[in-house]
């Protein structure tokens, strides 16, 4: 029998509130064989202290095993104060005490990943919007720390941030450097279809799985990517980013018109994680 084909999607989340379980059994019913579980923060864990991020990150664990539990996916789990969080708490208890509270939730994070419960720290960085100099500086900050816990732990960062661009990647791969974290650990979420080292100066693009972003990235004569929809599994917003079987569907067009080989897949959906992961 011919080995399966990997088909992994490198970022989706799961909600309480949402489908969660049912959502992953239809990623797999559509030919997925592994994702990476991203926690966000939970309306049912409001952050008010750093020790709130425990509580919060128990959830993704938790819903990851009863994913596990109720398929054969492979599945690595990220997790880390979402960058935007920074925002709220500086309103709520000032700008140094959201540091230390954000710092606090990379902490706890680095810890799941040396107890063997987490894969990677995130998603962290820097809000995707213009924000004022000192929240982005000490964003900066937040995010170098969490650098230098992923290097201890020897695991990837995934990175949500302002919108891509090669200055982006470059300040990425500069901060990654700076913590003595190999860049190539560093995973740019929604990622433009950037492959070339010039275009990301080491950094490892997850790129949303659209036909166009693909074709791009392809068209680059790279395969040193990975593809992700960014399910955020929100019931009052099913498909917002991707319905969750995107990638499962892409690889098959992808195979199924012979623009990629089974090798470049194995590429993209099965070294690639893995040697991320340490699968």
């Amino acid at each position: 029998m011919a080995e399966k084909i990997p088909v992994y999607d490198n970022h989706i989340h799961m909600d309480p509130s949402g489908r969660n379980v049912d959502a992953v059994k239809e990623f797999e019913a559509a030919g997925g064989t592994g994702f990476t579980l991203v926690t966000l923060p939970y309306k049912q864990i409001p952050i008010t202290k750093g020790e709130d991020f425990l509580r919060s990150y128990e959830i993704t664990l938790s819903m990851a095993e009863k994913a596990r539990e109720a398929t054969d996916l492979e599945i690595n789990v990220a997790v880390g104060p979402y960058p935007v969080l920074i925002l709220p708490l500086s309103e709520h208890c000032g700008p140094e005490k959201a540091e230390e509270m954000m710092i606090d939730g990379m902490e706890i994070a680095a810890k799941m990943v040396r107890d063997g419960k987490a894969q990677a720290i995130g998603e962290i960085g820097r809000p995707h919007f213009s924000v004022p100099e000192d929240i982005w500086d000490a964003s900066n900050r937040i995010l170098l720390r969490g650098m230098e816990l992923a290097k201890e732990a020897d695991c990837p960062v995934i990175i949500h941030s302002e919108s891509g661009t090669p200055e982006t990647n470059r300040s990425l791969s500069e901060l990654a450097r700076k913590a003595g974290l190999d860049p190539g650990s560093v995973v740019k979420h929604s990622s433009p279809p950037f492959v070339t080292s010039e275009e990301t100066f080491g950094v490892m693009p997850s790129i949303p799985a659209s036909k166009k972003n693909i074709a791009e990235a392809l068209g680059k004569g790279s395969t040193r990517f990975m593809m992700e929809t960014d399910y955020i599994d929100d019931p009052e917003r099913p498909n917002m980013m991707m319905p969750v079987t995107t990638v499962a569907s892409k690889v098959k067009a992808l195979l199924s018109t012979g623009r990629l080989g089974a090798e470049d897949i194995n590429r993209i959906c099965g070294d690639i994680p893995n040697r991320l992961y340490h699968r």
